[in-house]
């Protein structure tokens, strides 16, 4: 029985970490919420920024803002041991609109930590911004560009491929008069597509590896616990036996 409950127990403990390692590499995305918003309107903008490194800290969070079809006005929301600043500069071509025509623009968010300050392993932190008016297009892509404290630089600014298979580093979207893909498989493709940083220079990357490790090692506890719990059995069906047999 006691060899029976151990078995119970491995098993169990083997299944939990399957079940975290499977979300892990899925949810540790930069993402933006709300993802959708009305053209004309003014939203407030939370990038929700995960810090997927084992050993560094997040310092630095850079947004890259459209430049062809810009916001009008950018303000962010103070997080204290932080220092915030909009970038304003002239587009590289004037923008005209209903109220006139635009030639400068907000076109870059930097939230920098000031020292001692970081989004440690295992935290994350939410930077916010008030942007409008929210331009009249399809969809807005929102390039971000994640410090650390090693010097790792991770780019979140890979378009989803007309193939609808998630990138590893999915830039952060705003959809607007497009509408929002019901399902992952949907086409999705971003307004700005820098190249991104090799998968294995990122920190990204190393959470990738963390979450393909817990799996394997999840299998192998389980595998393990699978065979504990047929050698119980097997020595109880043999213990009985021999009981059976001396009466």
């Amino acid at each position: 029985m006691k060899k029976t409950t151990l078995a119970a127990s491995v098993a169990a403990t083997a299944a939990a970490l399957v079940v975290l390692a499977a979300p892990l590499a899925a949810s540790a995305h930069v993402e933006v919420a709300p993802d959708q918003a009305q053209p004309g309107s003014y939203v407030d903008l939370t990038f929700d920024v995960p810090t997927e490194s084992a050993t560094a800290g997040t310092v630095k969070l850079v947004v890259d803002l459209p430049t062809d079809k810009p916001f009008t006005s950018v303000s962010y929301l103070p997080i204290p041991g932080w220092t915030t600043t909009v970038d304003t500069e002239p587009l590289p071509t004037p923008v005209k609109t209903d109220d006139g025509t635009i030639t400068k623009a907000p076109i870059r968010v930097t939230w920098t930590a000031q020292s001692g300050v970081q989004v440690a392993p295992g935290q994350f932190q939410k930077f916010t911004v008030s942007a409008g008016a929210v331009p009249e297009t399809g969809r807005i892509a929102l390039p971000t560009h994640q410090y650390y404290s090693d010097g790792t630089v991770v780019d979140w600014t890979d378009p989803t491929p007309a193939s609808g298979a998630e990138p590893e580093h999915p830039a952060p979207t705003l959809f607007v008069q497009d509408a929002k893909p019901a399902e992952k498989g949907d086409p999705l493709v971003a307004t700005a597509t820098p190249a991104p940083l090799p998968a294995s220079t990122t920190a990204g990357g190393m959470s990738t590896a963390v979450s393909i490790g817990l799996g394997i090692a999840g299998l192998a506890l389980g595998a393990i616990a699978l065979v504990v719990a047929v050698l119980a059995l097997t020595r109880r069906g043999r213990v009985g036996t021999a009981e059976g047999g001396d009466r």
